[in-house]
């Protein structure tokens, strides 16, 4: 797996234009949690008074990549996961539907009209991971990038 530097480096140099970044910051957060409201009513397991989920399932990866990648970021997404995995399981199937599509078209029209650019995660799948983690470095600056040294 790549260092969190270089992974953040090839993601960044796919987000240049404030258009693009505005668009990512509004669009990824919507696409989170909305993924994880949908994810939430699929059931995988069910044992006694255990339920696991498909969205349960989908943050113990993430959080499993983001702890090899940055354990502080690590802690700090799960706290953030966690506040999107309910809000997302509030809110109605449809909504939840209509909003993860909004969120993939702010995702198309930074690229497309901003950036002039395909998005990263068509060249490397770790994107869609790398993604959140990017915005979150943004609010909450624990790796250094190059931009800042």
């Amino acid at each position: 797996m790549q260092d969190i530097r270089a992974l953040f480096a090839d993601y960044a140099s796919y987000h240049q234009t404030k258009g693009n970044k505005a668009f990512h910051r509004l669009g990824i957060p919507l696409i989170v949690l909305t993924a994880f409201g949908m994810l939430a009513r699929v059931t995988l397991l069910r044992a006694g008074g255990v339920r696991i989920d498909a969205a349960m399932l989908l943050v113990a990866i993430a959080e499993v990549v983001y702890l090899i990648l940055e354990w502080r970021l690590a802690l700090a997404m799960l706290l953030i996961s966690a506040a999107l995995y309910l809000g997302g399981a509030a809110i109605p199937l449809s909504v939840n539907a209509g909003l993860f599509i909004l969120g993939w078209i702010f995702q198309f029209i930074g690229h497309s009209v901003y950036e002039h650019r395909q998005p990263a995660f068509l060249k490397n799948g770790m994107h869609l991971l790398v993604g959140p983690l990017w915005i979150l470095n943004d609010l909450l600056p624990v790796v250094k990038t190059r931009s800042e040294a």
